[in-house]
């Protein structure tokens, strides 16, 4: 578990107000890639410390704290779908061997009530994270407003979430929430800059200027070679092979492919409409030259493409044929003319 980062004291000084009138749940929201999730970590082992800081973080000695860090307290559960939980430990998945859900199900939450009605171990507060909120499918999220409509004596459930616009409402209604902002950009830039990255600006453009996706990128010294390439590519629609190119990234994940096109869409749009380049600024010449030649209208339509592409990226039957569609989109856009 990592630290409180820079740009969340303001975020746990509004937290450290609301510890006096405790809610029985709280919301924790935010664009991804700036830390809530840690976030959320540190205001869980906090309200189980028995010696908290001054400011209200955790003593990091107590008994509490040492079975926090290794992740054995009786008074907390961590819920998230098994593909995160894999991913953190580490595990390779075996050829052959079923894919972990990426969905929190209803058994997870359903296993909360035996732990709302045991007693605390050490006399304190019960702590519950669920994390990503909108990964509850929907009998799960159903399960989780029965838990929120009858709330225990000193549990706090925590929800961490990305999107909590695909939250029930009344899910929503039941929670106080706390927004986790974007953190500025000389923030961002300054926090990578002390981590060893040494071209922070271009990095953080590609991450949509979330600093930890930034830094995820940074260690990926490969994805950051193949988007070099994909970029090398779809910058020359009239030349680039879409079969070739298919091929090559198929074992990407589809997600980041997509997310790669909407970033290079946007700017194309940016371009065309006010002259501004956002995500690919090293590259503005170019972005301007390729879209004043686009149709807006064209523009558009393959947007909405990306849009619902991006919904059921989780699940393609075939990343290659998908991705040879996306491509084949493009470049008709690209050479159709305004």
């Amino acid at each position: 578990m990592n630290k409180l980062y820079p740009w969340q004291k303001e975020s746990w000084q509004r937290w450290a107000g609301l510890r006096s009138r405790l809610p029985h749940a709280i919301l924790l929201k935010g664009p991804q890639g700036i830390g809530k999730f840690d976030f959320a970590k540190n205001l869980a082992q906090s309200l189980l410390c028995e010696q908290p800081l001054t400011d209200g973080l955790a003593c990091q000695n107590c008994p509490s704290c040492l079975w926090f860090q290794q992740e054995t307290h009786p008074d907390f559960r961590l819920l998230q779908p098994d593909s995160l939980s894999d991913l953190e430990e580490g595990e390779e998945r075996e050829a052959g061997k079923k894919k972990p859900s990426q969905q929190i199900s209803v058994d997870q939450i359903r296993g909360l009530a035996n732990f709302a009605n045991l007693s605390s171990h050490r006399g304190g507060h019960r702590v519950v994270l669920i994390h990503p909120a909108e990964a509850m499918n929907t009998n799960a999220a159903n399960a989780l407003l029965k838990t929120l409509e009858e709330p225990s004596e000193k549990m706090l459930i925590i929800l961490v979430s990305h999107k909590p616009q695909q939250l029930l409402p009344t899910i929503l209604s039941r929670c106080m929430t706390l927004a986790i902002p974007m953190p500025t950009h000389e923030e961002s830039r300054n926090w990578l800059t002390q981590q060893g990255i040494s071209h922070p600006e271009e990095i953080l453009a590609q991450a949509g200027f979330a600093p930890l996706q930034a830094m995820l990128i940074a260690e990926e010294s490969a994805s950051a070679d193949e988007y070099s390439y994909f970029l090398q590519q779809i910058r020359q629609p009239a030349k680039f092979d879409v079969i070739a190119l298919a091929e090559k990234i198929q074992k990407t994940e589809p997600a980041k492919i997509i997310h790669w096109l909407q970033q290079w869409c946007y700017d194309l749009n940016s371009a065309k409409l006010s002259g501004v380049v956002r995500y690919n600024s090293e590259l503005t010449d170019l972005i301007k030259t390729l879209s004043g030649s686009i149709s807006i209208l064209e523009l558009i339509r393959y947007q909405k493409e990306l849009l619902t592409a991006r919904r059921e990226a989780q699940h393609p039957l075939n990343p290659k044929l998908l991705f040879e569609s996306l491509l084949l989109s493009y470049r008709q856009m690209m050479l159709t003319g305004d």
